[in-house]
């Protein structure tokens, strides 16, 4: 498969997790590697440790428009921002209704408990001109928080008259300001997530958010399992991944085949968030590969680079202890990998 990369990893992480699971199902045949991609070794990271009691996640993070950052949503339903070694982690945003010691987790009432009422900040994205952070709240919907962070504000709580019920991964037209959105079911939540998977739901939502009008638009529907999704370098299209089938999907927002999606990649594991690269491409962070073991050695894929085409030209693997929900890169040579565990 190549030879090994060697790149600079920071990992986000916090101690003492469960495992968010997905449950298997039969998937797609996956595309196999070309021979020619290369091999990261995910082990080789640096890690900023999200230290707090009962706390989880993080799903996904964002840098700003001065490259401040990373942020990231927690489970008690606040977006914090990391501020270096010596002040490490502050709060910077958290939805309407918040409350320090009701959404502060315990044993007796843990964080799966809380999140329905405090939200669960799942896809982040700056609007790097106005300095927005749009945030794709499990629970809430699609919010906005204006430069400097505090309470957040929620644009979209439903579209054609049915409400959001798992928002999850945002993009951002950085040219327009458009947000593209999803909501992964109209029948199950976040917390149900693994019945998203099992029971084959295919009620996903592609959206489209207009903040000059506040108007939002459903783009596709009928999805299955609709989960992260990257706007293309070329901003002609939204690559979809699509957790329970392990696919990548296309959408046209741009072209003649505006308005139509495709299949992109069959990947050889669920995908959760995709991140466009530097190189016209996307990673996309695989929570686990198809037909997984338990036992043997411990290794095995974390994430996959596509190009534009949809062929895998890296790969990056790791311990079984890695759960990715995304990957990252802000420069050649350093990614940043988003765990719910290490």
């Amino acid at each position: 498969m190549g030879n090994v990369a060697g790149k600079k990893i920071l990992t986000l992480a916090i101690s003492l997790l469960a495992v968010l699971t997905l449950l298997l199902q039969p998937c797609a045949a996956a595309r196999p590697v070309p021979g020619t991609a290369t091999i990261i070794d995910g082990r080789r990271s640096l890690h900023l440790p999200l230290r707090g009691s009962l706390l989880r996640g993080p799903e996904s993070v964002a840098f700003d428009g001065d490259g401040a950052g990373p942020y990231s949503g927690v489970s008690d339903g606040r977006v914090l921002k990391w501020n270096g070694l010596a002040r490490r982690w502050s709060t910077y945003a958290y939805g309407p209704g918040y409350n320090a010691k009701a959404c502060t987790a315990s044993r007796t009432r843990p964080a799966e408990v809380t999140e329905s009422t405090c939200g669960r900040p799942l896809g982040l994205r700056f609007h790097y001109e106005s300095g927005n952070l749009y945030i794709a709240d499990a629970y809430k919907g699609l919010m906005r928080v204006g430069p400097g962070g505090g309470e957040a504000k929620v644009l979209v709580a439903e579209a054609d008259g049915a409400p959001l019920r798992f928002t999850n991964g945002v993009d951002i037209d950085q040219v327009t300001g458009e947000v593209f959105f999803t909501d992964s079911s109209m029948n199950y939540q976040r917390s149900q997530h693994e019945r998203v998977t099992t029971t084959g739901d295919s009620t996903g939502r592609l959206m489209k958010y207009n903040p000059k009008t506040n108007s939002v638009t459903v783009l596709q529907s009928g999805i299955t399992y609709p989960n992260g999704l990257a706007i293309s370098a070329d901003r002609t299209h939204l690559v979809v991944a699509l957790t329970g089938p392990c696919k990548m999907m296309r959408y046209w927002i741009k072209g003649p085949k505006a308005g139509t999606s495709e299949p992109l990649a069959d990947l050889p594991g669920y995908p959760d968030n995709v991140r466009a690269d530097l190189k016209g491409g996307f990673w996309v962070a695989l929570h686990r590969e198809k037909m997984e073991l338990s036992f043997g050695p411990d290794d095995h894929l974390l994430a996959m680079r596509i190009n534009a085409n949809g062929q895998v030209v890296q790969v990056m693997r790791g311990s079984k202890s890695v759960r990715p929900t995304e990957v990252v890169e802000r420069e050649v040579g350093k990614l940043y990998i988003v765990t719910l565990s290490y």
